[in-house]
């Protein structure tokens, strides 16, 4: 036998031990972890999976553990969650912020930031405010506040205020005329394109010489609506010859006419976010603001305006961003697969938004068991998605309650079959009830399946009888063979039972490009208990996955595969 033949027999006599019946799907998931080299022959290996599991659930129970000591297993020891720590930090005067503009729709990078934030804020006991970063009137709008806001609530997190920056205006206001008057700034009227070639040259244009008088009075016409759009800007004095192009003089106020979601047409003149971010942190005394690492080059201008303003300096945290692979979250790319109907809407489950895994049927607390594991790295990180749904997998498995699903039914009618009400438990550990099926003498079983069977061959139908196979055609026929247990086993579902389809996402993307087959649409039959099942419920179709209710129309069922 090769080491990978019996690494496949011990864990399929351990599955068979443990469950009384070895099932291929369990033995792969152990063959994988224990010899990952196996993923780059999965039809092969899972053959070899298939057919010794078929011999050993033949075997008696004494024979399969007289063998089975023979192997020796090692447990992993379980590592312990580390708790993520903010430099400096004293139990009860740390304050961290969740800090999200609102132009669009919350996802799994936001989760990442908000999670960190509210870990460090609940380990040092103290303050959790919720700040609407809302100083650009032409991006925001009231419908994204109440979808972040319902985002963060739905993974979980709390906070102890409520802040929106825009309120500060006057304070901020007051700030800009502190560094216009000590010289620090001065008002710009020069083009973009002047401004450009300017810091390209590194040598600061001629409005950065004239005197603070003439900029403070820039400032009141920008204020009272004299400046048009477009006419001048406040920019800080950086330093014009510094390496990091950020620090060669920076805007930090600009006009911007559109009217605020919030404040209507109240102001007219807004700090960009280089300004607000900085400022709103430590007017709010924030302690430990969660910064992405793209803003690591800001970091300087972050520290730089605060000492000009005489303002206490944060201790920032830099994380690295997260993005899932192939699951973009960029509004340019995803806006026109909304638009032209390629995607269901923000919510579609290929999406990494929090609405998009919700309606996948992923649980809060996987994602933040996901974004946590990164931690305070600054690594740039693209996981695909199975971590955060193997994440997930582990979660439901003890509480998703059990049901019988069949992907393209092929009828299966059994003489001499015994009609009667089966009695199948919901949960096979829990104590969640049972189910009752009706059984007559027509059955269905999956097509995969059905294609594997040969004429006089004996398989099971799960949890209840054996049938011998006496004709293949459109419809397999066969007859009732006893109840005892044989190797080949087979989801079913009986002629008491309702349409259903199984939406099965895929990645979004395919080499960069809209992959135009990232939603499987798998359809099928599921036992008629599921009709009872409310909108939104998440449950495992036994040996298919875990899948979440979606809707429910024309008496037909639609599910979203979850993992």
């Amino acid at each position: 036998m090769s080491e990978l033949d019996i690494v496949i027999r011990k864990h399929a006599l351990k599955n068979a031990s443990d469950f009384g019946k070895a099932n291929p799907g369990s033995v792969a998931g152990k063959v994988i972890a224990e010899w990952p080299d196996a993923k780059k022959d999965m039809k092969g290996v899972m053959k070899k999976i298939v057919d010794e599991v078929a011999l050993i659930n033949k075997m008696k129970k004494t024979e399969i553990e007289a063998e089975l000591s023979k192997y020796e297993f090692v447990e992993k020891p379980k590592e312990e969650k580390k708790e993520i720590e903010g430099e400096g930090a004293e139990d009860g005067k740390v304050v961290v912020r969740y800090a999200p503009e609102p132009n669009g729709w919350p996802h799994i990078g936001h989760a990442k930031a908000f999670s960190i934030a509210h870990a460090i804020g609940k380990r040092y006991k103290g303050k959790i405010i919720l700040r609407w970063d809302d100083t650009n009137p032409e991006a925001e709008k009231a419908e994204f506040v109440d979808a972040i806001r319902d985002g963060i609530k739905w993974l979980g997190l709390e906070w102890d205020e409520e802040k929106y920056c825009s309120d500060y205006m006057s304070e901020m206001y007051g700030l800009c005329e502190k560094l216009l008057k000590d010289g620090n700034a001065y008002a710009c009227t020069c083009s973009q394109e002047e401004t450009s070639k300017a810091r390209e040259s590194m040598k600061r244009c001629k409005c950065g010489s004239q005197p603070p008088q003439k900029s403070l009075e820039m400032w009141t016409g920008m204020l009272n609506g004299s400046v048009k759009e477009g006419g001048a800007t406040i920019r800080l004095k950086g330093d014009m010859a510094a390496q990091n192009t950020v620090m060669r003089d920076p805007t930090m106020f600009r006009i911007i006419t559109a009217q605020h979601f919030r404040q209507k047409n109240k102001y007219r003149v807004w700090p960009t976010y280089d300004f607000q971010g900085a400022v709103m942190d430590s007017l709010l005394g924030i302690t430990h603001p969660i910064r992405s690492k793209e803003y690591e080059l800001r970091d300087e201008l972050y520290v730089f305006l605060l000492n000009k303003l005489e303002l206490r300096v944060p201790k920032m945290l830099t994380i690295s961003r997260l993005q899932i692979k192939n699951a973009p979250i960029s509004k340019r790319l995803l806006r026109p697969l909304v638009e032209t109907g390629k995607l269901m809407g923000w919510d579609d489950p290929r999406l990494p938004t929090l609405a998009g895994l919700k309606r996948r049927g992923i649980l809060p607390e996987a994602i933040r068991n996901f974004v946590l594991s990164f931690g305070l790295s600054k690594v740039e990180s693209e996981p695909d998605w199975e971590a955060l749904l193997v994440e997930n997998r582990k979660l439901l498995d003890p509480i998703a309650d059990r049901y019988f699903f069949v992907a393209e039914p092929v009828e299966l009618v059994v003489e001499d079959a015994p009609e009667d009400t089966v009695k199948l438990r919901l949960h096979p550990k829990l104590e969640h009830g049972f189910r009752e099926i009706e059984t007559s003498g027509t059955f269905y079983i999956s097509r995969a399946d059905a294609d594997t069977l040969e004429k006089d061959e004996v398989f099971r139908l799960k949890d209840l009888f054996n049938v011998e196979v006496s004709e293949k055609g459109k419809a397999i026929e066969g007859k009732y063979a006893g109840d005892e247990k044989v190797g080949k086993k087979f989801q079913w579902v009986s002629d008491a039972r309702m349409d259903c389809e199984v939406l099965v996402p895929r990645d979004l993307l395919r080499n960069g490009e809209y992959n135009e087959d990232s939603l499987k649409v798998v359809n099928g039959f599921c036992e008629k208990n599921c009709a009872k099942l409310e909108q939104g419920t998440l449950i495992q179709f036994e040996r298919f996955g875990f899948v979440r209710l979606d809707r429910k129309e024309n008496e037909k069922l639609t599910f979203v595969f979850a993992c």
